[in-house]
């Protein structure tokens, strides 16, 4: 039957990817992918070959009417992301609402997701958060969405890239204060997957001092939690 399918995919490292992936993958007629390249990358490891089609925030809406009709002619889809889940900060909502609203059927796969896997490390409370994702790169705008949310009462969940990385936690110490107990993952389920807990002032210098690269999920607590190593 024809239908869409949800496929998350590693965060990093690949044997992390489930059998169900593997199977529906295999299965598939068509990928849906952000990069061929690391599309490509996993479909080797797999020894999966198929058709690729891009699907992207810059061509996610044009591509949609495509991606439904190919749907309708029969085939099924794999939505997948360069890494984790797709639709969590990534493309995948548009096509997932736009088979809703035609009745194509939607197959979800659970899976790897890079926030869920750094809040369960990060030690901090998880009894409720919120995920807001990658802020705007204005500083302003950056600053007064963390000013927004400084008195929230559970754990707040952000990605950002490392060429930001350093700025988004200087900003975070402007609207937070530097005792704000924090997470920061970085190279999550790679060889040298680290995780940086304490508090703001103390994790900045940490991460300034380290090599900056790859993509960072930071992890704040909310202000009545109190870190005592």
């Amino acid at each position: 039957m024809s239908k869409l399918i949800i496929v998350p995919t590693p965060v990093g490292n690949l044997d992390d990817v489930s059998a169900r992936a593997i199977d529906a993958l295999a299965r598939c007629d068509i990928i849906l992918c952000e990069d061929t390249r690391v599309c490509s990358k996993l479909q080797n490891r797999l020894k999966i070959e198929k058709k690729m089609l891009l699907y992207r925030d810059d061509n996610e809406e044009r591509q949609v009417p495509k991606i439904i009709g190919l749907i309708e002619e029969g085939n099924i889809v794999c939505l997948t992301s360069d890494a984790g889940t797709p639709g969590i900060s990534d493309p995948g909502y548009r096509i997932v609402n736009a088979c809703r609203r035609r009745k194509i059927p939607i197959e979800s796969l659970p899976g790897p997701c890079a926030l869920i896997t750094a809040l369960a490390a990060s030690g901090l409370p998880s009894d409720g958060f919120l995920f807001l994702g990658f802020l705007p790169n204005k500083t302003s705008a950056r600053t007064n969405m963390l000013k927004k949310y400084a008195d929230f009462d559970y754990t707040l969940i952000f990605y950002e890239s490392c060429h930001r990385i350093l700025k988004f936690l200087k900003d975070l110490q402007s609207a937070m204060g530097a005792t704000r107990v924090i997470c920061v993952a970085r190279e999550m389920t790679k060889m040298h997957e680290i995780f940086h807990v304490g508090e703001i002032g103390q994790i900045y210098d940490e991460i300034a001092a380290a090599a900056v690269k790859g993509e960072y999920v930071i992890v704040v607590a909310p202000q009545r939690f109190k870190f005592n190593p």
